[in-house]
């Protein structure tokens, strides 16, 4: 099973090969093992979110899962970024997105912070990949009322640093944690998630 390797990735080089070999078979291995996040993603940013019309970055598209869901609760205008060429071009198949383009978490983010009222990262966040502070770089992107909804499968809450800067962020007052459920992420496999979403002050 390709999923089995997506927890052990230690560098963006070794996630972007990864998954432009796994870009095929992706959709298809996730649908069988229940894969539900991106809808419990997108259903809390709805919950939270004003104005679904207006821009959303997504931010870890993969082949648009997390877009696809995000459509479906509502919201009109996504952009998608990611590592991996080849899930890119599987998203733009999908007709979902606005725009699509490259995104290595590791670097710095460089987009305009004017354009996006809220965003999301479904299931990319790991600290063996990049640095925790990219939760500030997507708020910093966000005006004040935003709404930045997120994900931590098992390993990720194991590892504890991305929650821990959660945490540091509501405590400095840069965002209100307005939103915390533990449930189901990958049923098949067994693996579960904690859906955030944080207000930008």
């Amino acid at each position: 099973m390709t999923l089995d390797g997506a927890y052990s990735l230690d560098s963006p080089d070794e996630a972007k090969a990864f998954y432009d070999r796994w870009a095929e078979g992706y959709d298809a291995e996730l649908a069988e093992n229940g894969y539900i996040t991106p809808l419990r993603c997108a259903r809390a940013l709805a919950e939270f979110a004003s104005n679904p019309w207006a821009p959303v970055l997504e931010v870890g598209c993969g082949t648009g899962l997390g877009g696809a869901a995000l459509t479906e609760a509502g919201f009109e205008c996504i952009d998608g970024f990611d590592i991996s060429p080849d899930m890119l071009a599987r998203a733009q198949s999908k007709e979902i997105y606005r725009h699509l383009d490259l995104l290595d978490l590791s670097q710095p983010i460089e987009l305009d912070t004017e354009t996006y009222q809220n965003a999301a990262a479904i299931g990319v966040l790991n600290a063996n990949q990049m640095p925790t502070t990219v939760v500030d770089e997507i708020l910093g992107l966000l005006p004040s009322g935003g709404c930045f909804v997120l994900s931590l499968n098992d390993h990720a809450l194991a590892n504890g640093q991305f929650e821990t800067r959660l945490l540091e962020l509501t405590e400095f007052n840069v965002a209100d944690l307005v939103f915390k459920e533990h449930g189901e992420h990958l049923p098949g496999i067994d693996l579960t998630s904690s859906v955030y979403v944080l207000k930008k002050r």
